[in-house]
């Protein structure tokens, strides 16, 4: 391929799929897709042999669980809409609230229709950069143990607590500690526990034991409640790798950068974000930036922030050759973008028996009409 590419392998997400159903069957939880993490519904086919539920954070994302993947999701939205909330709750097997006046506000219309949850804030979480920090002081997301009457409201039946990113199973045994201290006195009043996202289960070096015994624990404690985690990462990691090519060579100041025809900013937002170095096939992350067969690697938009330092390669980069990033398959389709209009990586699948499937491919129409 001569255009950028997303590549999807079957091999490994089938892998990660084993993974997570083997952990749901264990522990006796459910475990579900987030689509903030991978929304990919051309490969649906394949999750719904594992897994049986999504979760939606959105009236677009609550859609394209009920019409794509063919059930209702467990909705949350930091705050709903008059004119979006009667087809979220259409769309939604379990509902929940972001604060108690939203609850007010709104949940009348539920009606049944869907199971009532309340977001609750425990006031802990390890995840350090707080751009991704759930309960950092003034969070916007939650309810926080003082603030919750004694007795709650009869239509209330979950909690949905998230306070982790791609995290270890220690982290949510520590995690456990402060939400049970601070919440555990209304569990009799609940059906279900969603403990949210961020259990980065199919890390090789995750401890998926401890993941199932913490599980077991849990469920031993509380029997009536249903646990329910809704990784997204987990699912996509490791699955595959964004191809790019190099259009150009650049030097100033003796940093040489190669001019890739992808960008951080629209196709790796999370690179620039949280930051993190992303993998590159074939090339060793270093410090300096200068030296032999060193390069940045610059993105192809005008923004003059859309590169990162520095790669070093066994030889020196030629235009037209291919620079690969891995693990580049969970938080990127999602969260791209088509700023500049420039060309948008397409999107494949690598089958099991070694054949390549066109999922996408995006075109001048593609930009031009979201502004239609």
């Amino acid at each position: 391929m001569s255009t950028p590419i997303y590549i999807i392998e079957e091999k490994k997400l089938r892998r990660n799929l084993r993974l997570i159903a083997d952990v749901a069957r264990r522990a006796d939880v459910e475990i579900i897709l987030a689509f903030k993490a991978f929304a990919l519904w051309k490969t649906f086919p394949i999750f719904r042999g594992y897994i049986h539920s999504t979760t939606a954070s959105s009236l677009s994302e609550a859609r394209l669980a009920m019409e794509q993947f063919g059930a209702k999701a467990h909705t949350f939205s930091p705050a709903y809409t008059d004119d979006e909330i009667d087809e979220i709750v259409a769309c939604s097997s379990h509902l929940t609230f972001n604060s108690l006046s939203q609850y007010e506000r709104y949940h009348e219309r539920v009606g049944g229709k869907a199971s009532i949850g309340l977001r609750v804030n425990p006031e802990y979480s390890e995840v350090e950069t707080l751009l991704y920090n759930p309960c950092a002081p003034g969070t916007r997301f939650g309810v926080s143990a003082d603030k919750l009457p004694e007795q709650l409201p009869q239509d209330v039946e979950g909690f949905h607590c998230h306070c982790h990113c791609e995290s270890g199973a220690d982290v949510l045994q520590r995690t456990l500690v402060h939400i049970e201290e601070k919440f555990a006195r209304w569990f009799p009043q609940l059906k279900w526990l969603n403990l949210g996202g961020g259990h980065l289960m199919t890390r090789k070096d995750y401890d998926v034991e401890l993941l199932v015994n913490i599980l077991k624990g849990l469920r031993a404690r509380y029997p009536w409640l249903k646990i329910i985690l809704e990784p997204g990462s987990a699912f996509g990691w490791q699955t595959g790798p964004l191809v790019s090519h190099v259009v150009d060579v650049v030097e100033d100041k003796g940093i040489r950068t190669a001019v890739l025809d992808v960008s951080f900013t629209c196709h790796m937002p999370d690179c620039l974000e949280m930051p993190y170095f992303p993998e590159v096939r074939g090339a060793q992350h270093v410090d300096k930036e200068q030296g032999r067969c060193v390069y940045r690697l610059g993105g192809n938009s005008c923004l003059s922030g859309d590169f990162m330092s520095a790669w070093q390669f066994d030889h020196e980069l030629q235009v037209g050759e291919e620079v690969i990033f891995e693990d580049m398959i969970h938080y990127t389709t999602v969260k791209t973008t088509m700023f500049n209009g420039i060309t948008h990586p397409s999107i494949a699948m690598l089958h099991e028996d070694g054949t390549l499937q066109m999922l996408r491919i995006f075109n001048y129409a593609d930009y031009r009409d979201r502004m239609d």
